[in-house]
C-alpha cells in the first residue's frame, strides 16, 4: 500500500481544499452583514440570501452523484483529487468576476466550487481503503474528519476576517482563496497514482449505481447508517446557515469574525468527538449511536433556550478584539462533541461493511444522501424565514427533527472488528 506518501499528502490537500471551501463562502456571505448594517437589505433578506448561497454548494452533489461515483470507480482517485481542486480554483475565479459584473457571478462561481467538491468527495474517502489497512479505517476517518473540521473553522474565520478587512476590496479576498486552492492542487499532483479500472463503462455504471443504491437501502443496517450520516450533515448545514442571523439578532455580535467564532467552538467539539470515537469504538460498533443522537437533539434544544434565559449570557470574556460568551462557547463545544461521536462510527461502518469493489459508488450514494439532507436543511431554514420563525426557533425545530429520526435509528447487532 502507498500510505507512506499518499496518506499525509491526502490529509494536507484535504485540509487546504476544505479551508478554501469555507473561506470563499465566508467572503460571499460576509458581504451580507455590511449590506444589512447599511440598510441595503433587511434581516429577512440576509437570512434568505445566506441560505441560497450556502445551499448552492450542495446541489451538484445531488445532481451529479451517479457521475461522480462512475468517475471515481473508473479512474484513479488521485486524478479526481486534482480535478476537484482545479474546478474549485475555477469557481473562485468566477466569483471574482462579481467585483465588476455583479453578485450573480458569486452564485455561479460557488456552484462551480460545489461541482469540484462533488467529484473530490468520493475520492477523499474512497481512497482510504486503497492506501491503508482495514484496521486503521476508524482512526483514519477520524483524522480526515478532524482535519476537515479544523479547516472548516480556520477557513470560515480567515474568510470572515478577509470579508471584514477587505470589505471594500473584495478582489483581494478571492485572490487569497485562489492561492489556497492552488496549493491543494499541487499537493494532490505529488501523490502516487492509485489503481484505475478501465473495464468500467459509463452506460453500465449508471444502472449499477441505481442497483447499488437499492442494495444499500435494502440492508436495514446500512440504510440506517446512511440516514445517520445524512442527519449529521442536516444539522451541520442548518447550524452553519443559521449562525449569521442568530449571532446578529440573539448574541448581538458586531462583525463577521465574531460570528465565525461560533462555528469554531462547534468544530472544536466535533474534532474532540471524532478523536474520542476513534478511541472508544471498534469498526462496526454502533451500540451507542442512538444515545449520541438524543444527546445532540438535547444540545440543539439548549441552543434555542439561549434567547430566553439570561444565565446563558454571562460571564463574558473580552480577549483583545474577541468577545467570548462563556456559557454559549461551552454549549457549542458540547454540541460538537456529541455530533462527532455520532458520525465517525457510522462512516467507518459504511466503508468497512460495503462491497469493496463498489466503494466509489457507496461513497457517492452517501454523498447523495448527505447533500440531499443539506439541501433539505437549506429548504428548512428558507421556509422558516418565510414563515416568520426566529433564528432561535430554527434550533428548536431542528432538535425535534433529530429526536424523531433517532427514534428510528435502531442498528442490527453486528460483531465489531478488532483494532
Amino acid at each position: 500500500m502507498s500510505s507512506t506518501r499518499n496518506y499525509p499528502l491526502l490529509l494536507a490537500g484535504q485540509f487546504l481544499g476544505a479551508f478554501g471551501d469555507n473561506a470563499v463562502l465566508a467572503v460571499i456571505v460576509g458581504q451580507l452583514t455590511y449590506l444589512q448594517k447599511s440598510g441595503a437589505i433587511t434581516a429577512a433578506e440576509l437570512r434568505t440570501s445566506n441560505t441560497i448561497y450556502t445551499s448552492l454548494l450542495f446541489v451538484p452533489y445531488v445532481l451529479l452523484a451517479p457521475l461522480a461515483g462512475y468517475l471515481n470507480d473508473r479512474y484513479a482517485k488521485t486524478r479526481w483529487l486534482v480535478g476537484g481542486n482545479a474546478l474549485k480554483l475555477l469557481g473562485t475565479a468566477v466569483c471574482a468576476l462579481s467585483v465588476w459584473y455583479g453578485p450573480t457571478w458569486q452564485g455561479f462561481g460557488y456552484l462551480i466550487v460545489g461541482i469540484g467538491g462533488c467529484f473530490y468527495g468520493p475520492a477523499k474517502y474512497g481512497i482510504l481503503p486503497e492506501i491503508l489497512p482495514r484496521e486503521k479505517l476508524v482512526k483514519a476517518n477520524g483524522m480526515v474528519e478532524l482535519l476537515t473540521l479544523l479547516a472548516i473553522l480556520v477557513g470560515a474565520i480567515i474568510g470572515s476576517v478577509l470579508a471584514d478587512v477587505f470589505k471594500d476590496r473584495v478582489i483581494i479576498s478571492y485572490v487569497a482563496v485562489g492561492g489556497i486552492y492552488g496549493a491543494a492542487l499541487l499537493l494532490n499532483l505529488f501523490m502516487s497514482a492509485t489503481p484505475h479500472k478501465p473495464d468500467i463503462r459509463f452506460s453500465r455504471n449508471i444502472g449499477e449505481f441505481g442497483r447499488h443504491l437499492r442494495e444499500l437501502l435494502a440492508s436495514p443496517r446500512l440504510r440506517r447508517v446512511l440516514a445517520g450520516t445524512a442527519l449529521f450533515w442536516v444539522c451541520g448545514a442548518a447550524m452553519k446557515i443559521n449562525f449569521q442571523p442568530w449571532g446578529l439578532e440573539v448574541l448581538h455580535l458586531p462583525d463577521n469574525t465574531q460570528i465565525a467564532l461560533l462555528g469554531l467552538w462547534l468544530s472544536v467539539g466535533v474534532m474532540a468527538g471524532s478523536i474520542l470515537a476513534g478511541q472508544f469504538h471498534q469498526v462496526g460498533d454502533l451500540r451507542r449511536t442512538r444515545t449520541y443522537g438524543f444527546a445532540l437533539a438535547a444540545m440543539l434544544a439548549l441552543l434555542f433556550s439561549v434567547n430566553s434565559f439570561a444565565f446563558w449570557r454571562t460571564p463574558v470574556v473580552q480577549a483583545g478584539p474577541l468577545l467570548l460568551i462563556v456559557p454559549v462557547v461551552l454549549l457549542l463545544i458540547a454540541t460538537g462533541v456529541t455530533a462527532g461521536l455520532f458520525l465517525i462510527p457510522l462512516n467507518a461502518a459504511l466503508q468497512a461493511e460495503s462491497d469493496p469493489d463498489k466503494l466509489g459508488k457507496t461513497i457517492a450514494v452517501q454523498n447523495l444522501g448527505d447533500n440531499l439532507g443539506m439541501c433539505l436543511a437549506g429548504a428548512y431554514v428558507f421556509s422558516s424565514v418565510k414563515a416568520g420563525l426566529s433564528s432561535s426557533g430554527v434550533f428548536l425545530g431542528l432538535a425535534l427533527a433529530v429526536a424523531a429520526l433517532v427514534l428510528w435509528l435502531r442498528f442490527a447487532g453486528k460483531k465489531p472488528a478488532a483494532i
